[in-house]
C-alpha cells in the first residue's frame, strides 16, 4: 500500500482549514491534492483530533501485526497436519 505523503497531523490541519470557511477547491490546490483525496481524508479523519488519529494509526498497526501472526500460526498448523497424515 502506498504511503501518504502527509502525516495524520497534516491531514487534520488540512481538514480544519476547510472547516474554517476556505473553499474545498482552494484548499486542495494549495496543498496539491485532488478533491477525491480530500474527501477520502475527510471520510477517514473527519471530526478527529490529532490524538485520535495517532490512536487509530496505532490500532491499525497492531491489527496488521496480529493478522500476520494469525496467518503464520494457521500455516504452521496446516503444515503439521499435513506431515502428521503422511505415512512413513
Amino acid at each position: 500500500m502506498k504511503r501518504s505523503r502527509f502525516t495524520e497531523e497534516q491531514i487534520i490541519a488540512i481538514l480544519k482549514e476547510q472547516e474554517s470557511g476556505v473553499k474545498t477547491a482552494d484548499v486542495c490546490r494549495k496543498h496539491g491534492i485532488s478533491e477525491a483525496t480530500f474527501y477520502k481524508y475527510k471520510a477517514k479523519f473527519g471530526g478527529m483530533e490529532v490524538s485520535d488519529a495517532r490512536r487509530l494509526k496505532a490500532l491499525e498497526d497492531e491489527n496488521a501485526k496480529l493478522k500476520r501472526l494469525l496467518a503464520e500460526a494457521t500455516l504452521d498448523n496446516a503444515m503439521l497436519k499435513d506431515v502428521a497424515t503422511k505415512k512413513w
